[in-house]
């Protein structure tokens, strides 16, 4: 039933064909059959195996396994099982990271009550959740789980938890009543959530929504959704799509121009081959796994476990942090923060007389005096409790009378707090600032203009009242009138010891932070106030309702603290900022906040959040911290940016080397490079390259959000790329015209020339800053020089034989070195005037 909250109990019993002597059991049999039990049904999960199979679906790895086939096939087996090695151990690794079943679902069928009391055939009995349906008619009381979506027809002084649905820290007090149709959910006061408990009362409902059709319900079926592929995950397809189209045109004109120019079909078919081996980047899938192993190894020692490691890459991409208010920016608990009296002043005695009230008071334990008791000092063992009148949801006060100490003439005292207008209303007169009493009728409008004022500034205010008891009065038949106003209690949710100086290191790093809270717009206007958050750019609920997704794209762009928001709001607002081409982060720790984490690029949890928020979040924070973000961020900057110069490094490389092979095998009468020959290239640039995922990251490149970019990577790709064929080209022309070379002699020479030459190019690319600027790491340059001194031992052993490798001369030797060296020079200056005028890192928001 939509909107079941804003009907009269009467409608609502009327609509459901039931009453308030609830069902028979036939007809909730036969409703059972109808409508189905009271439970989730969960979605059927996918096998291990295809979970495992899932992992091979990018066409990066697509294409790996075909060139890793072809390698076989071209009797090169070591290079092939090496790639098939590489592909096979990076899909376990990320297969053991994220293959886990998720089962936050079942943590939310686990945290609901098994039974609940129910009014059958006119009798109360206790019966399991699954087979209540609609219209049945329940009991709850204190500590009590909501089985289901249901509309109070009683109450006695009831009180819910709702922090899971709502993030409201304050219990919420339930009424009988008709609220409006458009009240969120933490307003509808007439309503019982699955998944919230009693606090304290007890109450009648009628059940409305099942299970699946509760507000719990949505969360579950939004959490058992496939995952949306996260932004790096886009670009890793989106990147394996540009290789495969330009693997397939290269490979496809060279052997069509070998095949005019009468050259062996067969020849020319393994040489094609050999070739997409060759541009394709082996070591990608590895060098990924390494840089997120790495990355996410560095984030645990800091406190922070990595359940799904392509996070780390996407955290580095991240331009906006969306963040729940309770428990991640705030604290998640009740403060007594100020004690005013009537004119806004400090007043300890006012303090001591909350803490005497709360010390006293023997209903059920509550986060407010809980509040007040942790900020007070106070002995009463010299107290003695005379009387008290509990706390009634009808008058919303709590009376306690105590024989004082000698502090206040051991007077016998009755001292009641309660909700502010409810203790104006039971005070004739006030106690003013030299403790003389004044009637309350002189004051009254200023006392009420503070009470709007500290609620504006996202306060919880309660009014505390007494009066002085002479020792013959009549104690339990004694009531809150007549009583002294003494002033005001000012509580809050505070804020995080360093929120503030995160939100501003992360607006420094460029990431914009967003507030998402259920509260109401006050609240969240004075906390986003207080961490340099714009109040005036505010959305409610209500109003976000009226938008659709592709108008909330453009609106969420301006729009700091989003308010008033249901959970399955909190999601919406996710898949906008998506949609609008942001990479977006969400923290939360509760329930409601689960549906938001998933849906996010990054979803953020903390080790104390509701196992469902957990187990949705593919990282958790084990400190409860906001500073462990920070490193974070930089983290996954690092490991980007260092797969990225994999990438500019290997595309670079490969589509130069390829654009030499089409225009050498046009003028040549040989293959410029045997199918073998040009897989020990690859073997040889490539084994550098996985040391690339510990290399030194520049400090210019962590200070703003890095993101995939098609378009830089293809003009990266051409520019270097034209760059290498070019002095390939020069390197041609000196051996076929200076050396005269055969076809052994222009093989070596130009292997010798292409692997130094990519090694030396590999140090400038990595790097947007002069090379001597930035100092790589030192396995880079061990690895770099290794593999240089291999090649010249094969080049100038008995083994070159096996590879179709000559000697060099000694003059064809530093020929060779020295068109790598003015290679380097040229690709360093043209890097300069490349960066000047393009940049893969997003401008600083």
């Amino acid at each position: 039933m939509k909107d079941f909250w804003s009907y009269d109990k009467d409608d609502v019993l009327k609509q459901l064909n039931s009453s308030e002597a609830g069902l028979t059991n036939k007809v909730a049999c036969d409703r059972i059959a109808n409508y189905g039990k009271n439970i989730f049904y969960e979605k059927k999960s996918t096998s291990k195996f295809m979970v495992f199979l899932s992992q091979f679906k990018s066409p990066i790895t697509m294409i790996l396994i075909f060139a890793a086939v072809l390698s076989i096939f071209l009797n090169d087996y070591s290079d092939g099982v090496i790639i098939l090695v590489i592909i096979f151990l990076s899909s376990i690794l990320s297969y053991l990271h994220e293959s886990k079943a998720n089962d936050s679902v079942k943590k939310l069928l686990s945290s609901v009550s098994v039974k609940s009391s129910v009014l059958r055939d006119g009798t109360f009995q206790e019966m399991d959740n699954a087979n209540l349906t609609i219209g049945d008619i329940i009991n709850v009381k204190t500590g009590d789980m909501i089985p289901a979506d249901c509309l109070l027809i009683e109450d006695n002084s009831l009180s819910t938890d709702e922090s899971s649905l709502t993030g409201e820290t304050f219990p919420v007090e339930k009424i009988v009543g008709k609220i409006s149709a458009k009240a969120n959910l933490s307003e509808r006061k007439n309503s019982l959530w699955m998944g919230t408990h009693v606090i304290s009362g007890s109450g009648k409902a009628i059940v409305v929504n099942l299970a699946k059709d509760s507000e719990f319900g949505k969360i579950t079926s939004s959490l058992s959704q496939k995952d949306t592929d996260t932004d790096f995950e886009k670009g890793i397809k989106d990147f394996g799509n540009l290789i495969l189209h330009v693997t397939t045109v290269l490979i496809g004109l060279i052997f069509i121009f070998n095949i005019i120019l009468n050259k062996s079909f067969l020849e020319s078919f393994m040489f094609a081959l050999a070739l997409s081996v060759g541009l394709t980047p082996q070591m990608l899938p590895a060098i990924i796994s390494v840089n997120l192993s790495k990355g996410a190894k560095r984030m645990s020692e800091q406190g922070v476990i990595v359940k799904k490691l392509n996070s780390i890459e996407n955290f580095g991409s991240m331009t906006i942090m969306c963040s729940d208010k309770t428990g991640t920016i705030t604290k998640g608990k009740v403060k007594l923060d100020l004690t005013l009296n009537f004119n806004g002043e400090k007043s300890e005695t006012l303090n001591k007389f909350a803490a005497i009230n709360s010390f006293f008071q023997e209903g059920y334990s509550n986060p407010i005096d809980e509040a007040i008791l942790s900020s007070s000092k106070f002995d009463f063992s010299s107290y003695k409790k005379l009387f008290e009148i509990p706390y009634s949801f009808e008058n919303k006060l709590l009376s306690i009378m105590v024989k004082s100490d000698s502090d206040f003439s051991n007077k016998n005292l009755m001292i009641t707090k309660g909700a502010f207008e409810n203790i104006v209303d039971i005070c004739s007169s006030y106690e003013k600032s030299d403790a003389s009493i004044g009637n309350i009728n002189e004051i009254k409008s200023q006392i009420f203009d503070l009470f709007e004022k500290f609620s504006s500034q996202g306060y919880r205010v309660l009014g505390l009242s007494y009066k002085v008891l002479s020792d013959d009065s009549d104690f339990e038949k004694e009531k809150a009138e007549d009583m002294i106003f003494k002033g005001f209690l000012l509580f809050i949710d505070p804020l995080k010891d360093d929120v503030k100086d995160v939100i501003n290191q992360m607006n420094n790093l460029g990431v914009s932070l967003k507030m998402i809270t259920g509260d109401n717009q006050e609240i969240a206007k004075n906390i986003g106030s207080q961490i340099g958050l714009n109040p005036e750019k505010i959305l409610l609920g209500q109003d976000l309702d009226s938008y659709s997704i592709s108008q909330l794209n453009k609106k969420v762009l301006d729009i700091d603290i989003f308010a008033e928001i249901s959970p399955n709001q909190k999601e919406k607002i996710i898949r906008a900022y998506k949609e609008a081409g942001e990479i977006v982060g969400y923290m939360g720790d509760g329930i409601n906040d689960a549906p938001a984490i998933k849906q996010a690029d990054v979803g953020i949890s903390v080790n104390t959040a509701a196992d469902t928020a957990k187990d949705a979040a593919s990282i958790v924070l084990l400190q409860n911290s906001l500073k462990v973000l920070l490193s974070g961020i930089k983290e996954g900057r690092r490991t980007f940016i260092n797969t990225l110069k994999y990438i500019f490094v290997a595309t670079s490389a490969n589509f130069g080397n390829m654009f030499s092979m089409a225009g050498a095998s046009l003028f040549l009468k040989f293959l410029p490079l045997l199918p073998k020959q040009i897989l020990l290239t690859n073997l040889f640039t490539d084994f550098p390259s996985l040391q690339i995922a510990s290399d030194s990251v520049d400090e210019d490149w962590l200070k703003t959000p890095v993101k995939w970019d098609m378009k830089f990577i293809k003009k990266f790709m051409i520019v270097f790329g034209i760059t290498s064929s070019l002095f390939d080209y020069i390197t041609f022309l000196v051996l076929m015209v200076i050396f005269k070379a055969d076809e052994k002699f222009f093989q070596t020479g130009w292997m010798l020339e292409s692997v130094i030459s990519a090694m030396v190019v590999m140090l400038i690319v990595r790097t947007a800053r002069p090379v001597i600027k930035s100092k790589p790491s030192k396995n880079l340059i061990i690895s770099i020089v290794l593999v240089s001194l291999c090649l010249i031992s094969i080049i100038y052993s008995p083994i070159n034989s096996y590879l179709g490798l000559i000697a060099l001369p000694l003059k064809a030797f530093i020929s060779m070195l020295c068109i790598s060296i003015i290679y380097a020079l040229v690709a360093e200056i043209l890097k300069k005037k490349f960066y000047k005028h393009n940049s893969f890192s997003r401008e600083k928001l």
